[in-house]
């Protein structure tokens, strides 16, 4: 099954991070906190056609969004997120 956002919507995969502690102790999942760092799956029709936001966002750019943004989905066994272009707040480059 495919995600097709709409109009100026992004799915977006979260990246889990490895936390370390400084002693080198790997943290277990349920310890850490959850990652502002995602790789863009899908965008909205909007992104693609409206001049001013054409290319700024594409498929598989790494980006940070606001901690709290989003709606999380599961689709095929596979945690997604979906969140308003606004709430994007840089890409990795």
């Amino acid at each position: 099954m495919k995600l097709r956002p709409l109009d100026d919507k992004i799915v977006i995969k979260k990246i889990e991070k490895e936390e370390t502690t400084a002693s080198g102790i790997v943290l277990p999942s349920s310890a850490k906190e959850e990652s502002n760092i995602a790789e863009v799956i899908a965008t909205g029709n909007k992104l693609d056609t409206d001049e001013d936001m054409k290319g700024l966002v594409k498929v598989g750019d790494k980006v940070i969004f606001s901690k709290y943004a989003g709606n999380d989905i599961e689709l095929d066994h596979e945690k997604y997120t979906i969140i308003k272009f606004q709430d994007i707040l840089a890409v990795i480059e």
